[in-house]
């Protein structure tokens, strides 16, 4: 056999806990780096309940005297239905999903069939799809006449209330960056210069450093030049993770994505994870589906997903972002 002809469907809870719930809870999901939402009921809406300040009082007589009710702050995240489709030459893909199983223990070469095909086949598909996913998430723009225009991603919004001054943001030159200890002033910045509130929510653990892939280089530049037997170990052994002061320094790794896009190629941002919001939705829409089928008039093995996506950020104010004019 040198093509699969098999095709597949996945609807309803299948299309949930076969497909995308793999891709969007546990390590996948913390491998994005923000806040994931699936399934969410549709109009998406995210509830932030600011809490009454100054609430202890002197014990007196009997009475209520909480005063007005907690403020509740809503945002409404703007799903877009997508699609996505990919075809393959059907030699390609058997060669392609042939590997994948190859690689798993205790599976019977000469039957390609049954569930091990199937995980391969979906294995495939889902690679494609997070990585698509991942890349809107930061670059889509929906009024782009091409590229990831399927729905906003977190530099448009972020251009958009730049542009406002909705967003506390300053510039640096390539001088600005001269020397790696220099990226150091960049995060002290970014630090300094963020909303009070921002600097609060670092006891929670979820402040984190979005960077640009030369930001990231330059850092580990500075690092390797301290003069510790740490640092020797970590240039060789390379560093998994980066923090400053204790709060993640996360590589956006979007360098093969700006530079078809009209946004800041080189940039750094200082916020809390939550308030990056994706949100993905297989539920409440018909139609949606994740399908693979050979098509045999080409020759060709296609794959196609459609359902919701969209992005949102909650609270501008908690966004520190500096980028290279």
């Amino acid at each position: 056999m040198t093509y699969l002809e098999n095709a597949k469907q996945y609807t309803g809870a299948d299309l949930e806990n076969v497909f995308f719930r793999p891709m969007l809870s546990g390590e996948s999901a913390q491998e994005l780096g923000v806040r994931v939402l699936y399934n969410m009921p549709t109009p998406t809406h995210v509830q932030l309940w600011d809490g009454q300040r100054n609430i202890l009082q002197k014990y007196g007589a009997a009475g209520w005297s909480g005063g007005a009710a907690a403020t509740k702050f809503e945002k409404e995240i703007d799903l877009k239905r997508v699609k996505a489709e990919l075809g393959f030459s059907a030699a390609d893909y058997f060669t392609m999903v042939y590997e994948k199983i190859a690689a798993i223990t205790n599976v019977r070469m000469d039957d390609l069939s049954g569930t091990d095909l199937e995980k391969a086949e979906t294995a495939l598909f889902r690679q494609s799809l997070a990585e698509n996913l991942r890349a809107t998430m930061w670059v889509g723009d929906s009024s782009a006449e091409s590229g990831y225009n399927t729905f906003d991603g977190f530099l448009k919004l972020i251009s958009d209330q730049v542009a406002i001054e909705g967003i506390y943001n300053e510039t640096y030159q390539d001088a600005d960056l001269d020397a790696p200890e220099k990226v150091v002033d960049l995060f002290d910045g970014l630090w300094t210069q963020a909303d009070t509130r921002t600097q609060d929510l670092k006891a929670d653990g979820q402040l984190a450093y979005f960077v640009t892939s030369d930001i990231c280089h330059l850092y580990e530049k500075y690092l390797d030049a301290k003069g510790a037997d740490t640092a020797y170990v970590d240039a060789v052994n390379g560093r998994k993770t980066l923090a400053y002061h204790g709060i993640p320094v996360i590589d956006v790794r979007l360098g093969s994505y700006l530079s078809s896009t009209t946004f800041h190629k080189s940039f750094c941002m200082l916020t809390d994870r939550r308030n990056l919001v994706l949100a993905v939705n297989t539920a409440d829409m018909p139609g949606n589906e994740v399908r693979m089928w050979y098509n045999p008039d080409e020759m060709e093995n296609r794959q196609r997903a459609v359902f919701m996506a969209g992005c949102a950020i909650l609270d501008e104010s908690l966004i520190t972002y500096f980028y290279k004019q």
